[in-house]
């Protein structure tokens, strides 16, 4: 009840408003995001990498309706890509970027996949260029077959370029199956959106058995599976599985959240372990955030004590 509590609030209007307007609110979120510039970004970046961390960096917004906005955000992406690649950050994936289909155009009416193939080639063009790739973020149930297309198309000229599939969508099994191909980067998450009975699975059960059985289905192919949770079972499971399936540690990596268990992390990194963190940025962070919140009680337990300890 209290992730769909929340997760309705990540679409609320007013809430957003009110809670973006709480000036304690920015400080608490500096936890997870790691600024508004493509500066501080970098920083955070060069940090991590420092760390023996990989990182994948997204700038926050969805759902466009403008389409001089979604060329806005493609701008601003073509931008840190090369600024990463000046700052040495984006040679072979070290640093690559994550972007939503819904914030480079999907949702336009009439011309929205169009549009959103025509700005995620030119991001993927910059990548290349720079030395690195982009993965293609999967948002709400209800854009999951857009963005395959997406994917598809794309990959006939960008072979590298990484999609997501969520374990909380009954589908995702079978387009795990389908997606396991050679050269096919995969990031598994569990999702962070709702979606109605017979869609989405009903129990956090449900959702980390649907979890396991994709991560099975990925490393027993002959991609390269992206293994993005921060539940240590799981992570158990993965590396029990990658070590059955004969992986080496440069055949899959494990992704965490900016700000979520960077003791864990740390350790997967010095372990030998491909360790990449999912970094945003930008001022659009609301929906993030509150998914964030949505995923793990232990997120709003922390946001609330740090509200409480700022008034």
């Amino acid at each position: 009840m209290l992730r769909q509590a929340l997760l309705a609030l990540s679409a609320s209007g007013p809430a957003r408003d009110a809670i973006m307007a709480t000036a304690a609110t920015r400080s608490v979120v500096a936890r997870f995001v790691a600024g508004e510039t493509i500066d501080e970004a970098l920083a955070v970046t060069a940090s991590l990498a420092a760390g023996g961390r990989l990182v994948t960096i997204d700038f926050l917004g969805e759902d466009t309706t403008d389409p001089a906005q979604a060329a806005a955000v493609t701008d601003e992406y073509v931008r840190l890509l090369g600024r990463l690649c000046e700052a040495g950050l984006a040679a072979r994936g070290r640093a690559e970027v994550s972007v939503k289909p819904t914030a480079v155009g999907l949702g336009l009416p009439g011309s929205g996949e169009k549009t959103a193939l025509e700005n995620i080639r030119r991001i993927a063009s910059a990548a290349r260029n720079a030395g690195t790739t982009v993965t293609v973020d999967m948002e709400d149930h209800t854009r999951v077959d857009a963005t395959l297309r997406l994917v598809g198309e794309l990959r006939a000229d960008f072979p590298d370029l990484g999609c997501v599939i969520q374990s909380y969508l009954q589908r995702s099994a079978d387009d795990c199956r389908v997606l396991a191909a050679t050269g096919s980067r995969v990031r598994l998450c569990k999702g962070a959106y709702q979606a109605p009975d017979g869609v989405g699975l009903a129990s956090k059960a449900d959702v980390d058995m649907s979890y396991a059985r994709c991560l099975r289905i990925l490393l027993d192919g002959p991609g390269y599976p992206m293994l993005a949770t921060h539940d240590p079972r799981l992570i158990s499971i993965a590396a029990a599985r990658a070590g059955l399936a004969g992986r080496d540690n440069d055949s899959f990596e494990y992704q965490m959240l900016y700000g979520i268990r960077p003791g864990e992390q740390a350790r997967l990194a010095a372990s030998g372990a491909q360790m990449r963190v999912y970094v945003p940025y930008g001022s659009d962070w609301y929906g993030y955030l509150v998914r964030r919140l949505a995923e793990r009680p232990a997120n709003l337990m922390f946001f609330l004590r740090a509200l409480s300890s700022r008034r």
